[in-house]
């Protein structure tokens, strides 16, 4: 898989010297006929606008290439009008932050980096309800103060390490406390995991589970799936609890499981056979959740896990199966155009299917600078 990986790296790094080159100081959320768009004035604080950052100092780390840097320190500086704006923050501050200035302070040790880190971490904290959740979106009038997501578990490294780096206990425990919410709660019997529950927002009981992005009630939306297997994974990396690499396993096992052997993801594990919807995002991070907890297999579980080398092998050889599909099917590596995955989906019941967005491109670099060890680890 290394040698794969290698020479997939080198297509990586010879597209994107050149869209880093053109793009200017875009903040790109898709792609247009092979172009990125421009969210910097569309909407700031959209929760996908770290990954552009994130891409840039991935590639800057494994090639010391300036230009990445100068890209992703515009963006990181732009994201100041959203972390100023108070109703443009919400539970999707590690997605911005983690992804630009903690790669930034990773790589430079930039103070300013290490100062937006925490101010975002806090934030995200005050979003926390003693009920035992972090909540969701925002709106005026309250009526969304019970619900969160599935996609939280991936912000929850941002309040891990601000008590790493302070010393306080507080954002560790509230991100615990979310963690096991989401255990007893977003993850079914059978590992599927669901992208919503509404919470009572004073006593924190279960109220209902709206279908969200996937395909209805009960169903499988397969990003959310990843986002519970990799979210999970690194909730057991910060603290060391079973419990959380328990239930990674459970989630790992489902996807895994349910991946077809073409390696080509659906958008909702139980969607009907038509229309026969894919996501490359899914794809692309669920690809990289399943590498890092193979990783963590064969690094710490050993001591804590019955059988921890035959699951790494399991998630190694899904992952495997899944970037090939990517990069082999739905990949344009051009670097006339600026996109490299084609085919993600935001949700089951949108108008539009199967475009490009930008995280997708973020998760595959990273999946596979993590097979070739370029990886900067930002989570």
């Amino acid at each position: 898989m290394k040698d794969y990986a290698k020479e997939i790296s080198l297509k990586i790094k010879e597209k994107e010297l050149a869209v880093a080159k053109r793009i200017g100081d875009k903040i790109p959320y898709t792609a247009v006929n092979g172009v990125f768009d421009d969210w910097t004035d569309k909407n700031l604080c959209w929760w996908t606008n770290g990954f552009w950052g994130g891409m840039m100092w991935q590639l800057y780390g494994a090639t010391k290439e300036e230009i990445y840097k100068t890209r992703a320190m515009e963006l990181e500086e732009k994201l100041d009008g959203n972390i100023m704006n108070y109703n443009g923050m919400d539970h999707d501050s590690g997605f911005k932050w983690l992804t630009t200035s903690h790669a930034s302070e990773l790589l430079t040790g930039s103070k300013d980096s290490h100062n937006r880190l925490l101010l975002a971490a806090a934030n995200l904290a005050g979003r926390f309800n003693p009920a035992g959740f972090i909540r969701a979106w925002n709106d005026e009038k309250g009526d969304n103060a019970g619900w969160a997501i599935i996609d939280c578990l991936m912000n929850l490294p941002l309040l891990y390490i601000a008590t790493e780096i302070t010393g306080d206990p507080r954002f560790k425990k509230i991100a615990m406390t979310h963690a096991d919410t989401a255990i007893k709660h977003f993850v079914r019997d059978d590992g599927s995991a669901r992208h919503i529950v509404i919470f009572d927002p004073e006593t924190g009981d279960f109220v209902d589970e709206p279908g969200g992005q996937g395909y209805g009630k009960g169903s499988v939306w397969t990003r959310g799936q990843s986002w519970a297997l990799y979210g999970f994974t690194m909730s057991f990396l910060h603290t060391g609890q079973k419990r959380y690499l328990e239930t990674a396993i459970r989630c790992a096992d489902f996807f895994a499981d349910n991946t077809p052997e073409s390696g080509r993801i659906p958008l909702d594990f139980r969607q009907p056979k038509e229309p026969d919807y894919t996501d490359s995002c899914a794809a692309s991070i669920g690809a990289s959740g399943m590498l890092l907890l193979a990783k963590t297999l064969r690094n710490e579980g050993k001591d804590i896990c019955d059988g921890a080398a035959v699951l790494a092998d399991k998630y190694d050889k899904t992952a495997e199966r899944i970037l090939r599909y990517l990069t082999d099917n739905d990949s344009d590596w051009n670097p006339e155009t600026d996109n490299i995955l084609r085919s993600c989906t935001a949700a089951y019941h949108d108008k539009e299917h199967e475009f490009p967005i930008i995280y997708g491109d973020y998760y595959l670099i990273e999946a596979i600078f993590r097979i070739t060890g370029e990886e900067t680890y930002i989570w």
